[in-house]
């Protein structure tokens, strides 16, 4: 199995980055890079660990308020967004 990143869910994921370089240092910065790679890592070994959510998957990450929103085709993991739990909910529903 391999994933695809969203042009968008990439942009998200810059800018969480960005913000917490910005305002708590670049090692925070890195531990949002490397949970986000950790979860992508479960989510390709077990694709369906994420819950069920509005036609979609949805796996929320431990450490971060973050939740990466995916479906799967075939065998690619489509990543459609890295979405914050409380802000702009819905945000990226759009997105295919």
């Amino acid at each position: 199995m391999n994933y695809w990143l969203h042009p968008e869910a990439r942009e998200d994921l810059r800018e969480a980055a960005s913000f917490y370089r910005d305002n708590a240092g670049i090692g925070l910065a890195q531990a949002l890079l490397v949970e986000f790679e950790h979860s992508i890592r479960l989510l390709l070994e077990h694709p369906q660990l994420g819950a069920r959510w509005q036609r979609r998957r949805r796996y929320v990450m431990r450490r971060f308020p973050f939740a990466v929103i995916y479906s799967v085709s075939g065998e690619q993991l489509r990543i459609l967004a890295v979405a914050h739990q409380s802000r702009r909910p819905g945000y990226w529903r759009a997105r295919k």
